[in-house]
């Protein structure tokens, strides 16, 4: 089975001291998973995927899994980044 990186639409905030915060992730089909919590931040590489950014450990309907938050390499552009998951097909 090969893992493949998915990206998906995520509804984050910026908080007062800049923290991002992912707060909803919508699947490829559509449907919104609330996130319930962050259980951790670290910046990591995608192992399964390939790519790095900031791996946040979530739980969403009661499983932990990984989101990534790929930043943009380019500082000046518009777009900061890109959220991915890791799927197994």
């Amino acid at each position: 089975m090969n893992d493949v990186k998915v990206y998906v639409k995520v509804t984050a905030a910026f908080s007062s001291d800049g923290r991002l915060t992912p707060l909803t992730l919508t699947w490829e089909d559509g449907h919104e998973y609330i996130i319930d919590r962050i259980l951790d931040i670290r910046p990591s590489a995608a192992m399964k995927a390939g790519g790095q950014g900031d791996r946040y450990t979530i739980r969403t309907c009661g499983k932990e899994s990984f989101l990534f938050f790929e930043r943009s390499p380019k500082i000046t552009d518009q777009n900061l980044g890109r959220w991915f998951v890791e799927r197994r097909q």
